[in-house]
């Protein structure tokens, strides 16, 4: 009973000597707060944005093939389909028509492409949210595409795409084949690219090497290859926006380590009076422990929920042109909530513990020295 009412007693002085102080407390709070913010913001933006585009790439073909002429990629003959077909374990071969059209009116790149099985209409063409928006505000539903013959072809908007997917297709346009070979003035016999499906996901790299080795001017391109290359994309974002932020961080670091070189005047007379009462070392450091652990700790916990907030129900508005890159049509979505306890962890150490840790040491350094002389000082 005795040492529960002991500790009863060390954490009623502790909230009292943080009441005492509370303007210095609050503001020392408030910029805590602001960093675990932005750092929070920019970890949870960056890791929800690469889980997005993990699930949405599980739909996208296991393997692509292109065609490189002088490095770049150009349009692939259909007659490669019939070599690639005779590879063992290749389940089956589809062409895809796909493309880009810069709109000079509000200076926005569409992704046009053919999809027989769901857009087959000549004249009408299926749209993303972002590209609505912008043909909104012409008020018009029709949109004038001039085509590589100088001429112009007029589509008219046919339907709109689910907000659900507008991640995916906010510039993108479903077109027919038909209107786009004359929007393009596509040859016949040629497709952007050619889509692969096999029976063993295992044989993905031996089938990509021997595509390589019968057309030697084509380039297989893996699905996994295309994941891999958001994560690093996002994860290079990120890591640009925090060398950004690079200046605050800094900052709170500096205010940590001013915390841990010494205490106020003030700070060191009042563990001078608590050692003359009797109060032990370890009764003084664990009333700075807590101390410094109420601080960091809220601050944590505030800055936490404040970025969960900036992310996830104001799509990152702080930081979003520098995380999705530049664009003028950008898709109007809603991040799901991705949170890992890795994630939790690593913030916290590299916030919470090192802050509380300084608070701990110079309490240390006051408390071994004679109370006599510390009152004095």
């Amino acid at each position: 009973m005795r040492v529960i009412e002991k500790h009863r007693n060390i954490l009623d002085f502790t909230l009292s000597s943080l009441a005492r102080r509370k303007g210095k407390n609050l503001s020392l709070v408030f910029v805590y707060t602001f960093v675990v913010f932005l750092i929070a913001s920019v970890t949870f933006f960056t890791h929800s944005l690469k889980t997005e585009a993990e699930v949405i790439l599980r739909d996208a073909p296991e393997m692509m093939v292109q065609r490189l002429v002088a490095g770049r990629h150009d349009l692939i003959p259909m007659s490669y389909m019939d070599t690639i077909r005779q590879i063992r374990g290749v389940q089956s071969v589809t062409s895809r028509l796909w493309g880009y059209y810069f709109d000079p009116t509000n200076g926005a790149n569409y992704t046009l492409l053919v999809k027989p099985e769901e857009h087959s209409t000549s004249g009408t063409i299926l749209v993303g949210r972002g590209v609505a928006r912008s043909v909104r505000s012409k008020q018009t539903g029709t949109i004038p595409f001039k085509t590589y013959d100088g001429s112009y072809l007029f589509l008219r908007i046919k339907e709109v795409f689910t907000a659900e997917s507008e991640l995916a297709n906010a510039d993108l346009i479903l077109i027919s084949e038909a209107d786009f070979k004359r929007l393009f003035a596509y040859p016949d016999g040629y497709a952007t690219d050619l889509v692969l499906h096999v029976r063993n996901a295992n044989e993905l790299p031996t089938i990509a090497t021997k595509i390589t080795h019968l057309l030697p001017d084509t380039r297989p391109i893996l699905r996994e290859e295309i994941v891999r290359t958001y994560d690093a994309v996002f994860s290079w974002r990120g890591g640009l926006v925090i060398v950004v932020l690079l200046g605050v961080v800094l900052a709170f670091f500096i205010l940590a380590w001013e915390k841990a070189t010494g205490l106020s005047a003030e700070e060191r007379r009042e563990i001078g009076i608590l050692k003359g009462l009797g109060w032990e070392t370890t009764d003084v450091l664990f009333m700075k422990f807590w101390e410094g652990a109420v601080i960091s700790l809220s601050a944590f916990f505030l800055g936490i929920l404040c970025a969960y907030g900036h992310v996830f129900f104001t799509s990152s508005m702080l930081f979003e042109p520098a995380l999705k890159g530049w664009s003028v049509i950008y898709p109007d979505f809603r991040l799901t909530p991705v949170i890992s306890a890795y994630q939790i962890s690593t913030l916290f150490f590299l916030t919470v513990l090192p802050y509380t840790v300084a608070t701990i040491v110079p309490a240390w350094r006051a408390a071994t020295v004679d109370p006599d002389t510390v009152m004095r000082a």
